[in-house]
């Protein structure tokens, strides 16, 4: 397994759909952190979105696993291999 940074940027979600899908978005980053997948996660201060540092086998599978958060429709995402 590798590590990746993922830059998510959040775009397009307005506050009534964020909070409908909050607490299913909470469940998956909880599942993550309990299988070992979220190494890190840090909100931004200055723009609504997030950093991750998620362990994946390629660029690929982080994709594929962020595929399957809610808000995933609503994120310009950047995913950066870490040493």
């Amino acid at each position: 397994m590798k590590k990746f940074m993922i830059d998510i940027l959040l775009q397009g979600l307005d506050n009534e759909t964020r909070m409908a899908l909050l607490p299913k978005e909470l469940e998956v980053i909880k599942s993550w952190e309990e299988n070992g997948s979220l190494l890190a996660s840090y909100i931004k201060e200055d723009a609504p979105g997030i950093y991750l540092v998620l362990q994946a086998e390629d660029k690929v599978d982080a994709d594929q696993k962020l595929s399957t958060l809610p808000y995933y429709p609503y994120m310009k995402i950047e995913i950066m291999t870490l040493r």
